[in-house]
């Protein structure tokens, strides 16, 4: 299967370089709007056959134009969820913004026993992540889009694909609409085939004033 993983459209938290990781959380910003309604002409060549959005109204709204496009209800699955900020929920300091990216590159290097304060370990967000990736793969579709998060899709992408290191995510960063590439299963193994990490539709829909910690290489 080909799997693409699409960052959400822009949040107001974007732009303030709030941790906002709760569930539903907010929608999207003017431009996060213009860069969801740039994906339908972006991905018209793809061969999408299903979406599949994560329990955060983000996702579903920036997946709205595509779904339209194509005449499909995307399939909500909540483990494609942001990874979990727990006490540093809301927060944007730059204590608390640099707690949450250590921890989640810490997961990359291999401890994923650590845990979010407050919140999930990795082997928790891999767990959910995973089996997320499984129900898609079980629609038995050889090419799928996936609407999901910044460091939610950095973090599993690189450390999924056996053809890079499992820190690579830290050190790229994936603007919103980004779009991160793989194939394969979890049986024949997966191999990254694009990163492409700006957004979609074109330099004009990238805000490079916004402050988003979970976008920028860690």
């Amino acid at each position: 299967m080909r799997l693409l993983l699409i960052r959400h459209g822009q949040t107001p938290a974007n732009v303030d370089g709030v941790l906002d990781a709760e569930v539903p959380g907010p929608g999207l910003t003017e431009l996060g709007q213009q860069q969801a309604d740039a994906l339908p002409t972006a991905l018209a060549d793809h061969g999408i056959e299903r979406l599949f959005v994560s329990s955060m109204v983000r996702t579903q709204v920036t997946a709205a134009p595509l779904a339209a496009a194509l005449g499909t209800e995307p399939v909500v699955l909540p483990g494609l969820r942001e990874i979990e900020a727990g006490d540093l929920q809301g927060r944007r300091d730059r204590t608390s913004v640099q707690l949450y990216i250590s921890t989640v590159h810490g997961w990359s290097a291999g401890d994923r026993s650590s845990r979010m304060p407050g919140a999930e370990s990795g082997e928790e967000f891999f767990a959910r992540y995973d089996d997320a990736v499984r129900q898609i793969l079980d629609t038995g579709v050889e090419v799928a889009a996936a609407f999901s998060h910044g460091a939610a899709i950095r973090t599993w992408a690189s450390a999924a694909a056996q053809n890079t290191p499992d820190e690579f995510g830290t050190k790229r960063h994936l603007e919103n609409t980004g779009i991160v590439e793989v194939e394969g299963s979890f049986e024949d193994g997966w191999r990254l085939v694009d990163w492409e990490g700006e957004p979609v539709g074109g330099q004009d829909l990238i805000d490079r004033t916004a402050q988003d910690p979970t976008g920028d290489a860690f």
